[in-house]
């Protein structure tokens, strides 16, 4: 009895020493969390996309937090929630936030199963980053669209479908966040994240190929070759060619869709814009019958008398 007793009164006496140890380094230790993470994280969309830069909504909350405390939030942005969840973070924490233009994901390819045909079979693994470490895939294009659809997969909000027709990957404006997913998803970066533009409308230079311009022509019909006529045609300076490619610079670019006319291969795509109207033919001035007999009378008055004057 007296051994239970003795046991016991040990084992108490451990576990009180072990109870007053933690109390006081959970005192000493504590890491005080900020309440205005929780409230910032409320506000947040919770998508954990990692379209801020930032590992999850929790990660941008933090970023947010110590962006006030530093007195700014320049630079941070959630692309999934936008301007009003960016405006409500903003109030919870006596910030003022630099309005940002929203932007949608534009697919740089513009090689159709038509205007850039199969050669190859390729058997393995459907995926882009499997079919790109692998070589060049199924076609002549080593830039081009791989057609697999990891892009697809990476965009948690439906706004990317490949279409079956053209074996290219198609984004829906409307459902597009900007979060980059798609982006950082593509194997050869031929997704970008644009401005969406005034009335949704863009222009962009749909080819990343940097072959040189038979090379590229003879892979894709719709290639840039490079030649620079949209740059000549550009007044505003916002089209540069690099590499054998042309690329717009959506902070230069006025819309004027002089680069689109001017490119032979078709690779400058607008979008949203109207249809250009057509200039009717300039119908060539009737000659008048009475002109017409008087200018026949004349030629042959004129005939009669150089052969009278021959003899």
């Amino acid at each position: 009895m007296n051994f239970i007793l003795s046991a016991v009164i040990v084992l108490g006496g451990i576990a009180l020493v072990a109870a007053v140890i933690l109390y006081v380094c959970s005192k000493k230790f504590a890491v005080k969390e900020d309440p205005r993470l929780a409230l910032v994280s409320e506000v947040l969309p919770g998508a954990n996309c990692g379209g801020c830069g930032f590992p999850g909504c929790s990660g941008m909350a933090d970023a947010l937090v110590k962006g006030a405390d530093a007195g700014s939030l320049e630079g941070l942005n959630c692309p999934v929630g936008g301007p009003d969840v960016m405006t409500k973070v903003a109030d919870l924490l006596g910030m003022a936030i630099a309005n940002t233009e929203p932007k949608v994901a534009v697919v740089r390819c513009n090689g159709t199963c038509e205007k850039r045909p199969r050669i190859v079979a390729y058997d393995g693994l459907r995926s882009c980053a499997a079919m790109n470490s692998c070589g060049a895939g199924e076609t002549g294009c080593g830039f081009g669209c791989l057609g697999c659809g990891d892009c697809v997969a990476a965009c948690q909000f439906g706004a990317i479908v490949m279409n079956e027709d053209t074996g290219l990957p198609e984004v829906d404006e409307e459902k597009c966040t900007s979060c980059g997913a798609c982006v950082k998803a593509c194997p050869r970066h031929i997704i970008e994240l644009r401005k969406r533009g005034p009335k949704s409308r863009r222009i962009f230079v749909s080819c990343v190929n940097k072959d040189k311009g038979a090379v590229a022509r003879k892979a894709c019909q719709a290639a840039c070759i490079g030649c620079g006529k949209c740059a000549k045609e550009c007044k505003f300076e916002a089209i540069t060619v690099e590499n054998n490619v042309a690329y717009i610079d959506p902070e230069k670019c006025r819309l004027c869709r002089k680069c689109e006319a001017a490119c032979p291969t078709g690779a400058i795509v607008a979008c949203n814009f109207p249809p250009r109207k057509e200039k009717p033919a300039e119908a060539k001035p009737a000659v008048r019958s009475e002109e017409t007999v008087a200018i026949k009378t004349a030629k042959s008055d004129n005939e009669n008398t150089v052969k009278e004057e021959s003899k």
